[in-house]
């Protein structure tokens, strides 16, 4: 079938939430985030999950065939997003400042910002070229604050977060900010975390980190880290 007229932007239209999905092997945990976790079934209570085969979580569900996600609040930090939407858990402990606790699959349940949990026991794996969806019967599920959920729509309009290079819709949401921002007569540049992605506008600062707007990037402090995933100033590149 001819895929001429095929505009991606048109899936940002699509409504999804945000979600922090686990798992874990012999004794090993890890997580990432998704958007794809979905309810196909009621009785039996299915649900299914699709995750890039390039992420360590996938490894582990494939392995032991377990999985848990949870529902993040509405005012959760972009920090915690970016430990494990923008880190990789081959070289990064992302558990080890979150406060959590292991589900009854062994799957770590995240209690930061969290709303619920569902642990799942998968049923059927299907290939999907990048990705693999995974669809299983829920064998947990429980409420642990209430709240309003994070839509993706609201992390990507509000919070300004930015998308995985690993995730289904990354190529559908690129998009390119102005590279420089005009102080006076002065232009000053943007510069973009090569980690996750994250753009620093001088024109708006950093104030949850106590640098004020105007602030060129070249005055930022040496410990200054990138706000969403913790990447150091040294990690940045002036943006095209």
């Amino acid at each position: 079938m001819s895929t001429t007229g095929l505009d991606l932007k048109a899936l940002r239209y699509l409504t999804y939430g945000l979600y922090i999905l686990t798992a874990h092997d012999r004794g090993k945990r890890n997580g990432c985030i998704v958007n794809t976790v979905v309810q196909v079934a009621s009785k039996p209570c299915l649900v299914s999950v699709s995750v890039s085969k390039k992420n360590l979580t996938h490894d582990f569900i494939k392995k032991t065939g377990f999985f848990a996600a949870q529902v993040l609040t509405k005012d959760v930090p972009l920090k915690l997003i970016g430990i494990f939407g923008f880190r990789s858990g081959r070289d990064y402990d992302k558990f080890d400042k979150v406060r959590f606790r292991d589900g009854v699959t062994g799957c770590p349940v995240v209690l930061e910002h969290t709303l619920a949990s569902i642990e799942v026991e998968v049923e059927k794996a299907i290939d999907c070229s990048s990705h693999t969806v995974f669809i299983g019967e829920v064998v947990r599920a429980e409420n642990l604050k209430k709240g309003e959920p994070l839509t993706y729509a609201y992390y990507h309009q509000v919070k300004g977060g930015k998308t995985g290079k690993n995730a289904p819709g990354y190529k559908a949401s690129i998009a390119k900010d102005n590279s420089e921002t005009e102080k006076g007569d002065k232009k000053m540049k943007k510069y973009v975390c090569s980690v996750c992605g994250y753009v620093y506008d001088p024109d708006k600062g950093d104030p949850d980190s106590g640098v004020k707007p105007g602030t060129p990037f070249e005055k930022l402090p040496d410990g200054w880290v990138c706000p969403v995933c913790g990447a150091a100033k040294a990690e940045f590149e002036p943006q095209d």
